[in-house]
Order: structure tokens, then sequence, then C-alpha cells
């Protein structure tokens, strides 16, 4: 047997359990015990100690029910008797055969306590899970252990117990079950209520530390994460006193003024006076929840940020409730876009109905995107454009970068929608100064030294000239309409600085290669490649055209063998071309420079476009000669079956010629009566140039108007050739109607 060790010495001072549990802090367990069928009952809930018994002889376990205060175990730690602590949380014993005892712990501090008494008896080692061999109790009998750590139960809401409240709050945090537990105690019993009355309390008696445990409750409560709690917190009954208790942090020597700074310094201005009691409650929770989320939690970690997702969704839902209920009064919105509109509205007024539009558009962004386009057609149709027309020709720098946020709202969200407005705009008064133009105008003018106001106005621009979100439908191309429109009215606005400086940037004069200008150099090659990069034939053709490569070649050639950033530039636009294998540049540098540039080998780009050039080359010659071939055979195949068509049509003819001339009885009869008579009737057909007769036939039908020859003559080949039916139906198609033959049947 092992000595008790000199703690016994120190713990038999305490004569009885009761000087114990109000010696040491109050640990919270639950009673197990394993029953005759092996299965673990509970034995009541407590608090345990351990402490000297003089009944026992010896340190024991002590747990006090926390329900009547009567004592539910008085276990005797024997030096010989096994014990395991099992996940941080569980300490389990037999006392017996079949007699198991388990405490399972709310905390792994209040397991840790305990175990350390343990072993300290026991002479062990408090780093070991386990003082002896277990013989009785199996690793799966552990398992069934409930653990006490999902237990949740809050004292009664006193001064005295602020920090075992804190404690509470805090360790349910780490498990989703005592966290869903304790928001349902929150909920039901009216305890955040109570913590709120102690805070006047501590406040009235300057209690600080009662003052810092209320903060540490109050954060804890916002990091359950619960929206039914958040209901009561940012209630307008309670906001205010959880503001105040979020002022005392424990980590800050001094507290924050946040409700003075609510209730003093912010200022809530109504620019059209807001009639809905209900709207104007919201609009103040949803400042002030958003002022905790950002301003006391400005900052925080991985775990705390999960935590308050929930707020986040809270404020969302909120703004989306504010715009539900002003788009749902007929009267504000209209009211806010005819003082906007109105040229005597004073400038303060006109600035404050901005910032409230620029908020109202900010909040949009939480809608639905359905819900989002009702919203943006109704501005439009109410007449956002013109208002922010009026306000951007203003003095007042933040009226008009206000003016530009809530512009980029409605073009982030619907560029279509915006373009048409444009168009709306000047089909209706062409002569008047268009909203575009003034954007341009903006963009050019602005004063500020960073260009803030510029860049955000070209992005603007960017997305509205960006072919890639204009639509286009079968009766409309959005794309055609609005880039003609804008060529048109605006383009000259846009390029009117560059066409008013003296200096050409691209033209052969102005890259001269000198040291006295060789940042325009510079400036003037890169604007060339990007020029070139954007593989546009249109803008090739006009530099070939242009003869631009020519003041290029000169500054590359006055550099010389100096390795320096303008030679750096001219080498990457030349290998750019070599690279992308453009042809046209390619052909045209070859053919104009490359007797200037062959000298160059310190890079192989020249050598490398003269490849290209020859590949081009050959793989034209191969094109023509393949394209010889082809026409030639489809030449060939087409003469071919053009005299097959012919031959066959001869044929044809010829087997008809045959059956009309064949002779009839009567003119046999009258041959073989009379043949010399019929032979000096007969004309005999003259032979013609081309080998064939000339036949006249009688004609006794002559013209409708009695005049003409009544015969007439036409040349009948004997032999029926091709050419000679062309000829003979160009013949047919050129004799008026009425000299064709007629043959009597």
């Amino acid at each position: 047997m092992r000595e008790a060790g000199p703690l016994a010495g120190s713990l038999a001072e305490v004569k009885t359990p009761e000087v114990a549990m109000a010696n040491k802090s109050r640990l919270r367990v639950k009673l197990h015990g394993l029953n005759e069928d092996q299965q673990w009952t509970d034995l009541g809930t407590g608090y345990v100690s351990s402490a000297y018994v003089e009944r026992l002889q010896g340190v024991s376990l002590l747990v006090q029910s926390e329900s009547n205060g009567s004592l539910i175990l008085e276990s005797k730690i024997n030096p010989n008797t096994p014990y395991k602590k099992k996940r941080g949380l569980l300490i389990v014993w037999s006392e017996g055969e079949n007699h198991g005892m388990a405490l399972s712990f709310q905390d792994t501090a209040g397991c840790h306590e305990i175990w350390e008494d343990i072993c300290r008896v026991q002479g062990i080692d408090p780093s070991v899970d386990i003082t002896q061999d277990f013989l009785d109790i199996s690793e799966d009998e552990f398992d069934e252990i409930p653990e006490t750590s999902n237990m949740v139960d809050l004292p009664n809401c006193e001064l005295g117990k602020l920090k075992q409240i804190a404690t509470i709050v805090t360790s349910a945090l780490t498990s989703p079950i005592r966290k869903e537990r304790l928001a349902l105690i929150l909920e039901n019993e009216d305890y955040i209520k109570k913590l709120l009355q102690l805070f006047h309390t501590c406040e009235s008696l300057g209690d600080t530390e009662g003052l810092q445990h209320l903060h540490v409750i109050m954060k804890g409560i916002l990091f359950l994460n619960k929206t039914c709690l958040f209901e009561i917190m940012f209630s307008d009954e309670c906001i205010m006193n959880v503001v105040g208790c979020l002022e005392y942090d424990p980590a800050l020597a001094e507290p924050k003024r946040h409700r003075e700074f609510l209730t003093q310094n912010a200022k809530f201005k109504e620019v059209i006076p807001i009639t809905d009691c209900e709207l104007r409650q919201k609009i103040h929770q949803t400042y002030r929840v958003q002022y905790i989320h950002n301003i006391l939690f400005p900052v925080p970690s991985v775990l705390e940020e999960n935590c308050l997702s929930t707020i986040a969704n809270f404020i969302f839902l909120n703004k989306v409730e504010i715009i539900r209920m002003i788009q749902k009064d007929d009267k504000f919105l209209p009211e806010v876009f005819s003082q906007l509109k109105d040229e005597t509205t004073d400038d303060d007024k006109r600035r404050d109905l901005v910032f409230f539009f620029k908020e109202f558009c900010s909040f949009s962004q939480s809608l639905q995107p359905q819900s989002k386009g009702a919203l943006f057609r109704t501005l439009t149709k109410l007449g956002i454009l013109p208002a922010l027309k009026i306000v951007m020709i203003l003095d007042d720098l933040q009226i008009r970068s206000a003016a530009a946020d809530i512009l980029a709202h409605l073009v982030e969200y619907n560029p279509s929608m915006i373009r048409g407005s444009m168009l709306q705009e000047y089909k209706r008064n062409e002569d008047c100064k268009l909203f575009i133009h003034l954007l341009i105008e903006q963009m050019i003018c602005d004063t500020d030294p960073e260009l803030g106001g510029a860049l955000h106005l070209m992005g603007l621009l960017r997305s509205l000239l960006d072919p890639e979100n204009m639509l286009v439908t079968p009766n409309k191309c959005e794309r055609t309409e609005f880039l003609h429109f804008f060529y048109k009215q605006c383009m000259h606005k846009l390029v009117a600085p560059l066409l008013a400086t003296t200096e050409d940037t691209c033209e052969k004069d102005n890259i001269l290669g000198t040291d006295k200008n060789s940042k325009d150099c510079l400036g003037a090659v890169r604007f060339m490649r990007r020029i070139i990069g954007h593989k546009d034939e249109l803008y090739n053709r006009y530099i070939i055209k242009g003869n631009l490569f020519e003041p290029v070649v000169n500054a590359l050639l006055d550099t010389g063998t100096r390795y320096n950033m303008l030679n750096s530039a001219i080498i990457e636009l030349f290998e750019y071309i070599r690279v992308e294998n453009i042809k046209s540049l390619v052909t045209h540098i070859f053919e104009k420079f490359y007797k200037t540039l062959e000298w160059i080998e310190y890079v192989q780009t020249f050598k490398g476009l003269k490849i290209k050039y020859e590949e081009e080359k050959d793989r034209q010659n191969k094109i023509r000669k393949n394209l010889h071939y082809t026409l030639y055979s489809k030449i060939f195949r087409r003469s071919t079956r053009a005299l097959e068509k012919k031959e066959t049509c001869s044929k044809e003819n010829t087997q008809k010629v045959e059956t009309v001339m064949e002779p009839s009885k009567n003119d046999t009869f009258t041959e073989s009566k009379n043949p010399k008579e019929n032979e000096e009737n007969l004309d005999l057909p003259k032979t013609t140039s081309s080998g064939g007769y000339k036949v006249t036939f009688s004609n006794s039908a002559g013209p409708v108007n009695g005049t003409g020859n009544p015969t007439c003559s036409r040349v009948v080949g004997l032999v029926d050739y091709p050419d000679d039916d062309d000829d003979d139906e160009e013949m047919e198609d050129e004799m008026p109607p009425g000299k064709r033959p007629h043959l009597d049947p």
C-alpha cells in the first residue's frame, strides 16, 4: 500500500466537508453509477470537492447536490483504487465488483483540479490518465457515460454571481449543444433583461469588476449567434444598455464612451419628414447595430468572424426591410426627386438629399436581383439621371463624388438601362448638353492631384462602352446603336485634349531618339506597342500607310548598341510582332527595313522576322500553285461537260430533221408523174462560204401591215455541227416572228 503523502497531513486540518466546500471553488459535476445490468445511471448533479473526512480516515471525494445541498457522494480516495481520466472531462473508478462510479465535469479545468488531488493522494504524476490497471470497467462502457459538459444551468441573476455567469457563458461557446441550451435559457427566462438591470446597479455602485463581468457576458451572448437573442438585445428598450455593457472591456484601462457618441454626436437627419414610426425605429436600430458590428468588433478573429455572421445577416435583413418600407410609401421618393430637381433648393439641403440617395443605393445592394431591378427601374422613371445631372455640375466636390457613387451603383447593376436613358435624352433634345458629355468633362477636368474622381468616372465610361455587356435582340442591337451614338456625339469631346496638343505621339517627327526627348520617345514606342497588341488590322494598315515604323527604326539605329530602356522597348516591339506572327507587319518590316536592320546580331529578332517572312512567302507560293491546279481542273471539267451536252443535243436535232424530211406518198407520185416540171420549178440551194446551202422558202403569210418580203432566206447546214446550232439559234432569236418559215402540214 502506498503512503498518502504530505497532502494528507495538510488536508487533515479540514475537519468537515462544509468547511472544505467553502474553501474550494464550486466545480459542477454529474454523478453516474454502474448498475447490475452494466448500465450507467444518473445519480444526480452537484458540486464536487476533495477533503479529509475524519470518519473515513482519509481524503475523500464529496459531491453536494445542487438542488437541496445534501451529500450524494462520499468516496474515500483509496491508494489501491484505480482511477482513470477520460476525454479530459470524466473521472471513473470502481468501488467494488460491478460497482463503478463516474464524475462528469462541466469543463476540463475542474476535471484536472480534482484529478490532481487524486494523484497527490496516490503519489502519482498528474500527467498520466490512469493511476492503475482497470479490471472491471471496459473502454466501451466509458463511452456510454453522458458528458456533463453539455449541461447548462444558469444561477440566479445576482451581483455576487456575475463571475459564475460569465464563466458559464464563456465555456458554453466551445460546444454547439451547450450554445443551443444556453440560448434557450436566455430567451425563455428574460435573463438578458435581468442582466441589464444589474448593469444599472453596477454603474450606480461603481462596481468596476461587476461591469467587466457584464462585458464578458454580453460579448459571449452576441457570439452565440442567435437571431432570437438579437431581437431582445437590439430592441429600443435594451440596445443602449447593451452598448453600455460593451464599454467596460477588461482589456482597457478606461471605458469607451460609445453611448455618448450615439446619443450626442450621431445626428439623425430627416431629409424628408418620416411619418412612419416603425420606419424611423428601424433606421435607428440598423445604425446602432452596425455601429456595434463595425466599431466594437472592428477586426474580429477567425472564430469571432464566424460568430458574428448572424449580426451581419441581421443588418442585411433590416436594410431590405427599410428599402421595402420606403418603396411602399408613394410620396417619399417622388418628394426627394422633386426637391433634388428644384432650382430653389439650397446647397445644404441638396447635399443631404444626395447623401441620402447614396446610402439608399448602398442599401439596395442587399436586395435580390429581381427586387433590385424593380427598384432601379422605379428610380429611372422618377428621373434619377436628370437629378444627378443637376448635382454633378455643382462646385461641391463631396456632392459630385456622392453622385458618381450613385451612378456607379446603377451602372454596376444594369448598364443597359443607363445606356437606354442616355439615348432617350439625346433623342428628346439633340442640341442640349448631354449627361454623358458632363461625365467626360468631369473626368477630363478633375482637379484632384491623385485623379481619384477621374479614375472613378473612367471606370463608369468603360463599363458603358464595354461591348461584352451590351444586349443583342432580334429587333435591336444595343452595341450598334449606342456605339454609333457615342462615336458621333461624344468622341470629339473625349479626344479633344489629345487633339489640342501640338505633339503627335505616333507621328514620325516626334520619335527622334535623342537624349533630349528620350522620355517622349519611350512613351510613343510603348503607345505604339499597345496599339499593335490589339492585333487589329485596321490599326496595322494605318501604321503601314503612315510609314510609322520609320521613326522607330531610326530611333533604334540612333541608340546603337547601347543597352537602355528605349532600345529594349523597341526590340520588344519587334519581338512581339515576330512571336505573334502579325503577317502584314512582318511583310512590311522585312520588305522596307530589313536591309537596314540585318546588321543587328546582338538579338535574333530580325533574323526571326526574316524566317517568318520566308515561311509566309513559301506558303503563299504553294497556295498559288494549288489554286492554278484547282482552277485548271475546274475549267477542264466544265469544258468537257459542255462538249458532251452539245454532242447530245446534236444527235437529237439530227433525228428530228430526218423525221421532218421523210417524203409522203403524194410527193412520190408527183415526182414520178412529171419529173422535169418539178426540176424546173425547184430552186436548188446555193452553197455558202461556211459550206452550207442557202435555201429559199416561199411564204404566203406576210407581215401584219401587209408590207414585207413574201420570201426569206435561211442558211441550213446539210451537216449539223454544234457551232452551227448556236449560230442558228441566235439568228432565229433575232428574226422577227412574222418572218419565220411557215410549213403547211
